[in-house]
């Protein structure tokens, strides 16, 4: 009769240890599977992060170009604009000059008239009689209008008293006076005028010695 082997404590402890480990194998398996997975997905994350952010870097660049480009554009425009009012004001400032100096033109053809008439009537001699006084005072009435034209385009006449002064008066003759002081006007030979500020023509004098 055969003899049955008595197994040792130890020896059954390491017999039921080596029937588990296939079955601990086994239930390792989809743990690492699942392992496998889990970095792969976190590798497919990273990279669709990584492209998130180049794209979303290409986005802020695109926006910092466009912004850029905004703001050169609203300079340009606003140089156009201060340049065209620029050239508007040089326009009319042109105009008005040009205006200027043609109602100075005319005006200066018309002191000549101007004068005429006041000659004459210094010299109107008396004892008119009714019908002669009509006609001088008609043409009395023709120069004041003329002269008040001149006044509302600016005309004013230049006060010929006083001390000489060169930036108004022009003197034709220098004389002994007793009336008035050396240096000062003892008469206006011709009447002079300013338009607005600038002198249009100076007064003729004639000055003490």
């Amino acid at each position: 009769m055969k003899e049955e082997q008595i197994s040792t404590p130890e020896q059954e402890a390491q017999k039921q240890q080596e029937e588990i480990k296939p079955d601990e194998a086994a239930a390792d398996a989809p743990a690492a599977e699942s392992a496998a997975e889990a970095t792969e997905g976190d590798e497919e994350a990273k990279a669709t992060a990584e492209e998130e952010n180049e794209t979303i870097k290409a986005l802020v660049n695109e926006l910092k170009e466009a912004r850029q480009a905004a703001d050169e554009a609203r300079d340009h425009a606003l140089r156009a604009q201060a340049e065209l009012q620029n050239y508007r004001r040089r326009k009319d400032r042109e105009t008005n000059e040009r205006i200027a100096q043609a109602n100075a033109a005319l005006i200066l053809e018309l002191l000549p008239v101007i004068d005429d008439f006041e000659r004459a009537f210094d010299n109107v001699p008396e004892g008119l009689n009714p019908e002669e006084a009509a006609w001088v005072e008609g043409f009395s009435l023709i120069l004041r209008k003329l002269q008040a034209v001149l006044e509302r385009q600016g005309v004013t006449p230049i006060e010929a008293t006083g001390p000489f002064d060169p930036n108004l008066h022009e003197a034709i003759s220098m004389e002994p006076s007793d009336e008035v002081k050396s240096g000062e006007i003892i008469a206006e030979v011709r009447k002079g005028y300013k338009l607005n500020d600038k002198v249009l023509r100076p007064s003729f004098v004639r000055v003490a010695q």
